[in-house]
């Protein structure tokens, strides 16, 4: 890629072509394909949703923009962004006012046209001029193939979580973070009969340019809990281990959220020790293991600026990812108001170990185990 780009990007049309690309605020796609949620389909259209967002057909998404806005032929929209500059409350809350601006701000027409009035000064589409000779279209189309052959891989699958939510799992006096993942946990359990470095993502916006910070969310507490649930044990003492793993994981996350987490010091003594030319294999080995559950909570109303409730066609599924490792999963969830939380469920074809289907189902499982528990009465549950 590298010795292509300088070979046939570096000069003439082409440079000043891709110069207009990368010096572009975003990157818009119109996407000739249709994309929405279908109520009559909804597993198989959400999939096909998230995956078409997540990586197209590769050619169609320029994955080293900020962010690409991608419009479907049926006019529904979604975006996939580049990682590097921001994470995903950026995104979200970016998103949120694209969401409320046309039809809560603005309003429309009568003939359903978005108000407002079109900036004078805009300059009209042009068309980039590009120079591609036969050897660059042969790099192009190895590229691609490498490409589809990755995209292929991926294993999408969202889950519309909507047997209870957030309002109920309050009424257990747990919070709905560490109740989801500690669920996560049991479904990885009962999936692979074992437990793994596990990886959810905090935000450090308490401080100056703070990104995130690592809650290792698989702890000695979650993991007694998990194998409770896997053998013969009478209810409280599994209630007893799941509150006494709640009460750790939201202690890691206030560790985390206010700079005393581990990960992000273990990265700053990497980059020292390359910079002193020293090796240790203690950060060799801790930095290297590989995180084969990687999960994270995308905020919604981050700023209110619609209420939900009164418009449920502007809910969003949220945002996903794909796995980190070639033989784990990636996880990412959205709590929407008080009775819906959606997951999004990644993994690869090729791995015999890993599927998205069968590890959402058992995530649903291990939700509905946990909040039978607490044994709520039918008023609690109305």
């Amino acid at each position: 890629w590298a010795e292509a780009r300088e070979a046939y990007l570096r000069q003439g049309r082409n440079q000043q072509a891709l110069d207009t690309v990368e010096k572009a605020a975003f990157f818009v796609t119109l996407d000739d394909t249709e994309q929405r949620y279908k109520a009559e389909d909804p597993v198989r259209s959400l999939d096909s949703y998230a995956k078409s967002l997540l990586h197209g057909k590769c050619y169609d998404r320029w994955f080293d923009k900020s962010f690409n806005l991608i419009v479907f032929r049926n006019g529904t929209m979604g975006l996939n962004a580049e990682h590097s500059w921001a994470d995903a409350p950026i995104i979200g809350h970016l998103w949120e006012h694209v969401l409320s601006m046309d039809p809560v701000k603005l309003g429309y027409t009568e003939e359903g046209h978005c108000k407002g009035n079109p900036h004078p000064s805009l300059p009209g589409p042009q068309r980039l001029q590009w120079n591609i000779p036969a050897e660059c279209q042969t790099a192009i189309a190895s590229s691609l193939t490498v490409a589809k052959a990755l995209a292929d891989d991926v294993d999408s699958h969202i889950i519309p979580f909507n047997c209870f939510g957030k309002g109920l799992i309050k009424k257990c006096r747990t919070s709905p973070d560490a109740f989801i993942q500690i669920a996560l946990q049991l479904a990885h359990f009962r999936d692979k009969g074992r437990f793994c470095l596990t990886y959810e993502a905090s935000m450090t916006r308490m401080f100056r340019e703070g990104r995130t910070e690592t809650v290792r969310s698989c702890t000695v507490e979650t993991c007694a809990f998990a194998r409770s649930m896997v053998e013969d044990n009478p209810r409280e003492l599994r209630l007893k281990l799941l509150k006494e793993a709640a009460t750790r994981h939201q202690q890691l996350y206030r560790l985390a959220m206010t700079g005393g987490g581990i990960d992000r010091h273990l990265f700053c003594l990497y980059v020292v020790s390359k910079y002193l030319g020293e090796d240790s294999a203690f950060l060799k080995e801790v930095l290297s293991e590989p995180w084969r559950l990687s999960t994270s909570q995308t905020p919604l109303q981050q700023v209110e600026l619609f209420d939900l409730a009164r418009h449920p066609e502007y809910v969003s599924s949220g945002g996903g990812f794909g796995p980190v490792a070639d033989d784990g999963y990636g996880v990412s969830y959205i709590i929407l108001g008080e009775n819906l939380i959606n997951f999004h469920i990644s993994s690869k074809h090729s791995s015999p170990e890993t599927d998205s289907h069968r590890f959402g189902n058992l995530i649903k499982q291990a939700m509905l185990d946990i909040l039978a528990l607490f044994q709520l009465d039918a008023n609690a549950l109305a």
